[in-house]
């Protein structure tokens, strides 16, 4: 059930670039046609953001030509991505420098920059872009930035504070407490806590459903992930990913499942397993595995693009993000990065 699939390396970055150079007229233009193919469908741009911490910046992938495409210089330990629904903007928090920026996905510019209370993680961004929520790692706290106000307008104490995730909902938004075990969601109309959910264990990166109901959280230590019930704020099941060996990825200690998230549809749950270099694919409604991907080193995060078509991963220990068709569960293509890449994002530019 769990078979692997066969890959398509791609090449770095200066051999792409190289190959270019030589590449016939026609071949060039076949290659500008298809990128603004998307333009011309109004569907947009689909790029992938790739935050490099142990370098200060972002790589940028085209996701309909597998090819990196830019670079962005936003500071040293670049940590969290996340973006509103319009894919206007993206947010990145520096650690280096306990800022939130703010970058035009248009020009992959740098537009704002947002003073933080302390060293973030990884942030998350409301649908409209009006809240974007941070984890302050050395405050035990989250910080609440209000956007057109450029400020952080709410502080609520969390325990070891580490991810904060957003389920496409305007006026909630989600932390995870280490030290607390659980995680909590915070009403952001009263700007305080509504519900805390215990996960037993420490929670490490987790995804929401779009209705609110249901949670699945990765733990430290724990080769798989729990599903809790929101509402009844309780742990439903413990679900285990097939056997592995122990992992030994330097940036992920104690986390042999690290990326979590759900498809776009809410149909499927992808998840990494860091010590066999492995994506599994767990059906929600049948509570069962579908099949094993096969992608880097050191699995670290996933992300969709926003119509489903690709799925992607950061392999932050062999410094490359794969990129998967999620119809064909195949990769399709393993792009070079920077530096112990942490987190990335696909973003549909307008």
């Amino acid at each position: 059930m769990f078979s692997p699939f066969s890959l398509w390396s791609a090449r770095p970055f200066w051999r792409r670039l190289r190959l270019r150079k030589k590449a016939p007229p026609l071949a060039i233009a076949l290659i500008i046609v298809s990128a603004s193919t998307c333009y011309a469908a109004g569907k947009g741009l689909a790029k992938l953001y790739v935050s490099n911490s142990e370098e200060d910046d972002i790589t940028v992938i085209d996701l309909a030509t597998y090819t990196v495409i830019g670079d962005i210089r936003v500071g040293e330990q670049v940590h969290g991505l996340c973006a509103p629904s319009d894919g206007r903007r993206l947010f990145t928090t520096i650690e280096s420098e306990n800022n939130l920026k703010v970058i035009d996905t248009r020009t992959d510019k740098v537009v704002d920059t947002i003073h933080l209370t302390g060293r973030p993680n990884q942030c998350a961004s409301t649908p409209d872009g009006r809240y974007v929520g941070v984890p302050i790692r050395n405050g035990n706290s989250v910080d609440i930035v209000d956007t057109a106000e450029r400020k952080v307008v709410k502080v609520l104490p969390v325990l070891q504070p580490h991810n904060c995730y957003n389920a496409d909902n305007d006026d909630a938004m989600f932390v995870s407490s280490m030290g607390g075990q659980e995680i909590n969601l915070i009403d952001l109309k009263k700007m305080a806590y509504a519900k805390k959910i215990p996960v037993g264990g420490i929670p490490r990166p987790y995804a929401v459903s779009k209705d609110g109901k249901r949670l699945y959280a990765a733990l430290s230590d724990f080769h798989g992930f729990v599903i809790a019930s929101i509402p009844d704020q309780k742990i439903v099941a413990r679900v285990d990913l097939p056997p592995a060996p122990p992992a030994a990825c330097r940036l992920e200690p104690h986390t042999p499942t690290h990326g979590i998230e759900l498809s776009p549809d809410g149909k499927e749950l992808w998840v990494t397993s860091l010590a066999d270099s492995g994506v599994y694919v767990y059906d929600v409604a049948t509570n069962h595995f579908s099949t094993e991907i096969t992608v880097g080193k050191c699995p670290n995060w996933i992300t969709f693009s926003q119509d489903g078509r690709y799925g992607a991963v950061s392999n932050s220990g062999s410094d490359d993000s794969s990129i998967i068709d999620t119809r064909t569960r195949r990769e399709v293509a393993r792009v070079k990065v920077g530096r112990s890449q942490k987190r990335l994002l696909a973003v549909t530019v307008p």
